[in-house]
């Protein structure tokens, strides 16, 4: 069938396997979510902040349903969020956010992938200085009208800084709050009527490091390993 088959072929299954570990990890924080605040979303800010990020890839109505359903139905006191930080290659911190029913397994995994890839394991707590806890909105461009307006609307419910950037080739506004404002942040923008596409906490660095091509290469292939295990919910490091 010839090259450009095969092409289409692998770029469909690589769609296909990034789509099913975006739902994979969707799943993980709906079951979080109806653990730590029941299944209503309508009482449970987390579990709606999960359903918007389970939509913003894509994640079927019905999976979602099914989700919060077999979270409710099961005992997930087992589920636990872990964070993992370590160096990784070049003096590059690294924190790797789980969410795992089986921890043994994945300090393991963790661990693997930082002595294959040239990092090392470290201590919790050991990059608290280097990183700040943020919670990001992602809105897109055409759901406000004046940002002036909704900026000097929002300040007093946490909103530190609003700004335009990109992500997966689309422009949103984001808008950035401390990590304690966040849920604050949430119920302000519920009450505008301002549809959210994703929210999410965030560690930005504080200081981050340059490197050349060559050593972006190494730390960028443990970062792509930590994201292919399952029980990773996000990977933040310093790389410039």
């Amino acid at each position: 069938m010839g090259r450009a088959f095969e092409y289409r072929k692998a770029t469909k299954f690589a769609r296909w396997d990034r789509m099913a570990k975006e739902f994979s990890k969707a799943g993980r924080q709906i079951t979080i979510a109806v653990k730590q605040g029941g299944p209503d979303p309508d009482t449970n800010h987390t579990l709606r902040r999960a359903i918007q990020n389970a939509k913003s890839v894509q994640m079927p109505k019905d999976r979602i349903l099914a989700a919060i359903k077999k979270a409710s139905d099961k005992d997930t006191s087992g589920f636990q969020e872990l964070v993992y930080e370590g160096m990784a290659p070049h003096g590059v911190a690294v924190v790797i956010e789980t969410a795992t029913d089986n921890p043994t397994r994945t300090v393991a995994n963790v661990r693997a992938s930082f002595n294959k890839k040239g990092g090392t394991l470290g201590t919790n707590g050991m990059h608290d200085f280097l990183f700040d806890r943020k919670g990001v909105f992602y809105i897109e461009l055409d759901k406000i009208e004046d940002p002036e307006e909704i900026e000097l609307e929002l300040i007093d419910h946490g909103l530190e800084e609003l700004k335009k950037d990109t992500e997966n080739d689309v422009e949103y506004y984001m808008l950035y709050s401390a990590y304690t404002d966040f849920g604050n942040l949430q119920s302000a923008l519920e009450k505008l009527g301002l549809e959210v596409n994703k929210a999410e906490l965030q560690r930005i660095p504080k200081i981050t490091k340059e490197l050349t091509e060559e050593q972006i290469d190494d730390v960028l292939a443990l970062i792509d390993r930590f994201e292919q295990d399952d029980d990773v919910q996000s990977v933040f490091h310093n790389l410039a």
